[in-house]
């Protein structure tokens, strides 16, 4: 079983993790998510968590003890640690399966200005959603805890469910369809209902090919594409460039 906790002063806001696959997959004993309000660890009067920076600035920093002090009441030494931070590495698909193999995460999420550097020192990784700002770090764990935990063994009813959703095999996913056959006058692809499996395979293929050249073409920077795949990228480049002339 996975364990994950989450250290928050809005412990509410994570209550959507018990609904739908994440909430089916902690009923079924595969994670267990725990939120710790650090604001019952502050060490003054008044349970503040955040204080003005050294050196003058905007805004205000998280400080260290109520961090320091709820993490020593989770002890594990083998837990990734995990620090919510616009300046950390971008999350991507590649690192939810990263984190989908470990058996304790921790979640850190801020709510102000900033960090006091000392928290740091207890982090293994520091993870931003995006070039983009949000009110707290709850949204962005809510985001990563969704993804990781869909990876874990069990929780999606096939292995294939994951394996073949956008950016697992490293493209978009081709274009899926349901009834009616034909709905307000779009139909379904012929040869979608054919129950010729190799040209479905090639249509998916061709299809997840297009979409991820017109939308995501930085994806195939990297991407290792063999030698069917060459040949259908570099046909739908000839096409693209038809259109163009």
């Amino acid at each position: 079983m996975m364990k994950i906790d989450i250290l928050t002063i809005f412990p509410k806001m994570f209550d959507s993790l018990n609904q739908s696959i994440v909430g089916k997959a902690q009923e079924k004993g595969i994670v267990e998510i725990v939120t710790h309000d650090f604001r019952e660890n502050a060490d003054n009067n008044q349970a503040h968590v955040d204080d003005a920076p050294y050196g003058g600035g905007q805004g205000m920093l998280l400080m260290p003890q109520p961090i320091y002090d709820t993490i020593d009441k989770i002890p594990d030494e083998k837990a990734r640690v995990i620090l919510l931070d616009p300046a950390g590495q971008t999350f991507t698909q590649n690192k939810a399966e990263e984190l989908a193999q470990e058996e304790h995460l921790i979640f850190i999420c801020g709510h102000y200005e900033g960090y006091d550097e000392r928290i740091k020192s207890l982090v293994t990784d520091e993870i931003s959603l995006g070039d983009f700002v949000l009110t707290g770090g709850e949204t962005a764990a809510t985001v990563i805890v969704d993804a990781v935990v869909r990876l874990l063994p069990n929780v999606l009813g096939k292995q294939a469910s994951h394996e073949e959703d956008s950016f697992s095999s490293g493209l978009l996913e081709y274009p899926q369809y349901t009834r009616p056959e034909d709905f307000r006058g779009m139909k379904v692809p012929e040869v979608l209902m054919s129950g010729h499996h190799e040209n479905i395979r090639k249509w998916r293929l061709r299809e997840s090919l297009k979409k991820t050249l017109q939308r995501r073409p930085d994806l195939l920077d990297n991407y290792q594409a063999n030698e069917e795949e060459k040949e259908i990228i570099n046909q739908l480049k000839r096409e693209e460039d038809d259109i163009k002339y």
